[in-house]
């Protein structure tokens, strides 16, 4: 990445289309600022590098060809949000979950807010509730 301070959109481009779906993980540090706040489905809520890594890794072990795609991107100066869609196959213990061998797609939206090129705080939007149930057997069509 050059020297420049990056745009929201530019850091929300990387985000999705390097750092989850090519998972280039060195990203998570070179994008997320070392206290940023992500809220999660569910009310979780993860903090800083580690953390994120710690998720990031658990949902790749579940989900180890997990595809992103970004449908749809709005920018402003300091925000970015971002419509995606996701494919995969359960095919790992990820969540304390035995692999499944469903195949999954599932789409969200994503809030991040950019400061100075680093993604200070972040929201996602989507069904994650759905998803574990269909990860743990339990659920028809995700």
């Amino acid at each position: 990445m050059s020297d420049s301070v990056l745009s929201p959109e530019e850091v929300g481009r990387l985000w999705f289309e390097r750092m989850w779906d090519r998972r280039e993980i060195h990203l998570i540090r070179e994008l997320l600022h070392e206290n940023a706040v992500g809220h999660l489905e569910g009310g979780e809520r993860v903090v800083g590098h580690d953390a994120f890594e710690s998720f990031q890794e658990e949902f790749v072990e579940a989900i180890p060809d997990i595809r992103l795609k970004i449908n749809k991107l709005l920018a402003g100066d300091t925000d970015v949000c971002i419509h995606w869609n996701a494919t995969g196959t359960h095919s790992g213990a990820g969540f304390g979950c035995n692999a499944t061998g469903c195949e999954l797609c599932f789409q969200g939206v994503t809030w991040l807010r950019v400061e100075n090129g680093k993604i200070t705080e972040g929201w996602d939007f989507w069904n994650m509730d759905r998803l574990m149930r269909k990860m743990s057997g339990d659920a028809v069509g995700v």
